[in-house]
């Protein structure tokens, strides 16, 4: 394993891409895949909270993802409901609060049963935060921020950024950081579209179940070995860190 690189991101954003493309390559099923795609995210949460990465967001379920086949649906719930039941100890110990994003009612009643019951066993812990991107689409939660406000009666001229954010399903946490990317794939898919505004952003040809602890110290060296500007220029930037 490399060294680890010091300047960690607060809140680090994962799209895990490639499960099916990785089972194939090894002439298994998808289903396979995801299983293996899962061991994959209970080892980047168990190194994250070592290394003190105090925000972490999985793209688990899309809004997009309902269009799959119904057989790799089922599996996907299956896959999230064991997880689950089989991690909840392990939240606890390790001091990591379980968060959902999006929009949880479409879900079969098992798979709500036992994520509100994660919720509110974790709901203490306050070392790291887990966030699930379940049901999500990083459009319906701006539609839906928008639509909290009028329904509070906020004036338009009382809309500001933070206000705006105190709605979304991040509220409290900071934006992401750095949001990574594997399988290749070069595009953001409708994920956290305003959280990411200034996030960095790592993409890897690595599939998701391969993506280990060394694959994750790449992506924070590069992430560690980034200017962060927020529109300033370099030497503004420099001096704003000193």
């Amino acid at each position: 394993m490399s060294d680890t690189p010091q300047a960690l991101p607060r809140h680090l954003a994962v799209i895990m891409d490639g499960n099916g493309r990785w089972a194939k390559a090894r002439g298994l099923s998808r289903s396979e895949g995801h299983r293996a795609g899962t061991e994959t995210a209970k080892r980047l949460v168990t190194r994250c909270r070592e290394l003190g990465i105090a925000h972490l967001t999985l793209y688990t379920f899309s809004k997009e993802n309902w269009k799959r086949p119904q057989d790799e649906v089922r599996t996907l719930f299956d896959l999230l409901v064991r997880f689950l039941g089989n991690e909840l100890a392990s939240l606890v110990e390790q001091d990591i609060r379980f968060n959902v994003l999006g929009e949880l009612e479409d879900f079969p009643f098992a798979v709500r049963q036992a994520l509100s019951h994660v919720l509110k066993k974790t709901a203490h812990c306050r070392s790291m935060t887990l966030n699930l991107a379940l049901n999500y689409s990083g459009r319906a939660e701006i539609l839906r921020a928008c639509r909290r406000l009028v329904e509070q009666g906020v004036k338009p001229a009382d809309i500001t950024e933070e206000r705006f954010s105190a709605e979304l399903f991040t509220a409290g946490q900071p934006d992401p950081d750095l949001v990574v990317r594997t399988s290749g794939e070069l595009r953001i898919s409708n994920y956290l579209l305003w959280q990411s505004a200034y996030a960095e952003y790592y993409f890897t040809d690595v599939y998701w179940p391969d993506f280990d602890a060394d694959e994750l110290d790449k992506a924070l060296a590069a992430y560690a070995g980034r200017q962060r500007r927020f529109g300033l220029t370099g030497e503004q930037a420099l001096q704003a860190g000193d």
